[in-house]
C-alpha cells in the first residue's frame, strides 16, 4: 500500500483515488485538467487548474465534507495520506 493519493478529472468530474477508493464529485464542465498540487493538508488541497479559454488559476478542494457525505470517517481516511499527485494516465 502506498500513502500517495491521485487527483485527476474526467469530463464534469474530479476524481480522488486512494487505497482502492475512487471518489468522484462534480466540477465545472470548463475544467480541462489539474496542473499542479500547491498544498496538501489533511483533506484540503490547493491546486492549479486549467479551464477552457482561461489561464491557469488556483483552486481549492475540501475533501472533508465530501467524505462525510459518503459516510467515510475523514480522520481515519485522511491520516493515511502523505502526498497527493496529479495523474492523467
Amino acid at each position: 500500500m502506498t500513502n500517495e493519493a491521485i487527483l485527476s478529472s474526467n469530463g464534469n468530474y474530479t476524481l480522488f483515488s486512494f487505497n482502492g477508493y475512487v471518489i468522484r464529485f462534480r466540477t465545472s464542465s470548463k475544467l480541462e485538467r489539474y496542473t499542479k498540487i500547491l498544498e496538501w493538508e489533511n483533506g484540503y488541497i490547493a491546486v492549479t487548474a486549467k479551464y477552457k479559454g482561461l489561464p491557469e488559476e488556483e483552486e481549492y478542494i475540501d475533501l472533508v465534507p465530501i467524505l462525510e457525505n459518503l459516510y467515510i470517517d475523514p480522520d481515519e481516511f485522511l491520516k493515511q495520506i502523505e502526498k497527493v499527485r496529479i495523474s492523467y494516465d
